[in-house]
């Protein structure tokens, strides 16, 4: 399988999008500091995540997130959450 997936920093609440083979260790990865993007913000919350058969799909779906309509229905997506915190 493969993951695309949402992290929130605790520090200055922004979001992460990334892809894995691996979910639970990437976030690992990322709490850890082992990611030279994200090692300043974290921790992180996994806060969204989907799975996918094929790569393809799942870097299609990454590189979607990641554009401006991406962020905008990650938003949309995730306003009850996003309210609450």
């Amino acid at each position: 399988m493969y993951y695309v997936y949402i992290l929130r920093s605790k520090v200055d609440e922004n979001f992460y999008v990334g892809f894995s083979e691996n979910l639970k260790q990437r976030i690992l990865d990322h709490n850890s500091g082992k990611n030279l993007s994200t090692r300043i913000r974290k921790p992180f919350d996994l806060i969204f995540y989907e799975s996918f058969v094929d790569k393809f799909d799942a870097l299609r779906r990454e590189r979607y997130l990641k554009s401006n309509k991406g962020r905008t229905m990650i938003k949309q997506l995730l306003r009850e959450y996003l309210s609450k915190s």
